[in-house]
């Protein structure tokens, strides 16, 4: 969850605040998007035919490519208009750190993942699709240039999700044990009829 102001423990939040609906909406795009990324790649591998595992690769470097879009959007939106509440100085200052750190490191891989992924696409030497496109080949086949982003892009792969698991750990320990109001600053608010 974006942490613009959250180093600045000397100001209180009197009562849970939200982020901006379209922080909010990107957001849990990415999830969308990183979910159908992740379980592409998955079925890909687990695909019994060449057809499938072709299929699955095209959805899986397509939701690559719409994250990289995303997150660009994302990035632009948090410098200019978003809004994001502080978090409670409860929350001690070395947490605070972690926070911004492990959402700048989201960034950074979210930026360079499809990238990788891109190189390595194009260094296999052929045409490929993605998003309804055909992509011509660039460069003449390149077995070491592929061998090199494919190891680099498994890698950061394990990393995001490392740092994914960690940030909704995070998540759910300030929602269901310090209930501070930091999960629902990331929620839509409850229909009136649901509320108490």
């Amino acid at each position: 969850m974006d942490q613009d102001e959250e180093l600045h423990p000397q100001k209180i939040v009197a009562s849970p605040q939200r982020h901006d609906p379209i922080s909010m909406t990107l957001h849990w795009l990415t999830l969308l998007l990183i979910i159908v990324l992740f379980g592409g790649i998955w079925a890909h591998e687990q695909a019994s035919d060449g057809d499938t595992a072709e299929l699955f690769l095209t959805l899986h470097r397509s939701a690559g490519a719409l994250i990289w879009v995303v997150t660009l959007a994302r990035i632009a939106w948090k410098g200019t208009r978003a809004h994001a509440p502080l978090l409670p100085v409860t929350v001690p200052r070395l947490q605070r750190w972690a926070a911004r750190a492990n959402e700048y490191a989201l960034y950074l891989l979210l930026i360079a993942q499809p990238i990788t992924g891109f190189v390595q696409s194009i260094a296999r030497g052929k045409a490929f699709p993605m998003l309804g496109l055909s992509i011509p080949a660039l460069m003449a086949r390149d077995k070491a240039v592929t061998h090199f982003f494919h190891d680099v892009h498994e890698t950061s792969a394990t990393i995001m999700l490392v740092l994914i698991g960690l940030h909704a750990c995070a998540a759910l320990f300030h929602g269901v044990v310090m209930r501070d109001g930091v999960l629902l600053s990331m929620l839509p608010p409850r229909p009136r009829a649901f509320q108490k």
